[in-house]
């Protein structure tokens, strides 16, 4: 069912007009090698590098998925965030390498290093594992948002999310993914940072909400025994799949080799380091907000996936 007003209508035209705008901007650019369509020319500045590593990590699988969590488990899943610091270590450790090598990809990388072997093991694996892990569970949680606001059906939906996405990136490459990745990083601060105002205010106040919900709500660090969140895993696992992830990931690591320089690097690095401490405020928040309202009968909802 559409339950969007003519106000969100106006927000969701504006927001795609100037996303419209930067891909056009960014297709008109002068691309003349393949320096400039895989890595932006090696020219990007550390604002748009942080905000793009950010908005490639979360998407719409996050915005969906940690409401949810935090509705049925709690804040227990925030460690993912807290460990931001592990994005200092690309900055520091591993982007010196990279920028040095002046390679295009991790793959690339790893056969430098290694052997032409270790490339074709990495890519194949990194393929296997964007189609199954990232592209899939994006796809379905953006599907599920149109289907949820906008009332499109959900294989419509799915399609417009590939086809949007897969044009502007093919079009103009990086810089697109970039640039847009660092408008809806915006916009994403902004509706997330609204979302939680406004969910306080239904819920009358952060006292309220405390007083709702069962102190284990808020607790971080859950038994050992936890089906879902035992706390030595809690502690242990993040570190250790966050080097892969923020330091080794294509995913992000482009997002640094497009970097001017090294400072430009880190800073980038910085910056997204101090964005991902936000999602325990933007999204577990408004996800124990959901349960307290659904609690008290402000809200109605049979599961929180």
């Amino acid at each position: 069912m559409n339950i969007f007003t003519v106000f969100d209508w106006s927000i969701l035209i504006l927001f795609f007009g100037v996303l419209g705008y930067i891909i056009w901007w960014v297709i008109n650019q002068k691309q003349e090698s393949s320096e400039d369509y895989f890595l932006a020319g090696r020219n990007l500045g550390w604002f748009v590098i942080g905000a793009s590593i950010f908005a490639s990590n979360i998407g719409s699988e996050h915005i969906v998925g940690l409401a949810g969590t935090a509705a049925n488990s709690g804040m227990a899943m925030g460690h993912y965030e807290l460990h931001s610091w592990i994005i200092l270590l690309l900055g520091w450790v591993f982007v010196p390498f990279y920028l040095r090598s002046t390679v295009f990809t991790m793959p690339e990388f790893l056969e430098r290093r290694y052997s032409e072997s270790s490339r074709w093991i990495l890519t194949i694996i990194t393929l296997i594992s964007y189609i199954l892990t990232k592209v899939s569970v994006t796809v379905y949680a953006g599907a599920v948002v149109f289907q949820t606001l906008m009332g499109i059906e959900f294989w419509s939906g799915a399609l417009i999310i590939v086809l949007l996405t897969g044009a502007y990136t093919i079009l103009g490459g990086l810089r697109a993914v970039i640039y847009t990745d660092a408008l809806q990083a915006l916009v994403l601060l902004v509706g997330s940072i609204t979302i939680t105002l406004i969910g306080l205010i239904k819920i009358g106040g952060w006292g309220n909400l405390v007083s709702e919900l069962e102190p284990s709500h808020f607790n971080m660090f859950l038994p050992s025994d936890h089906p879902d969140f035992p706390w030595i895993g809690m502690v242990f696992a993040p570190p250790i799949i966050g080097v892969w992830y923020w330091c080794t990931d294509q995913y992000i690591v482009q997002r640094v080799l497009s970097a001017k320089n090294e400072t430009q690097a880190r800073r980038g690095t910085i910056f997204a380091g101090y964005l991902k401490l936000l999602p325990i405020f933007m999204f577990f928040i408004p996800g124990l907000i959901a349960y307290a309202m659904s609690k008290s009968g402000q809200l109605n909802y049979t599961s929180s996936d």
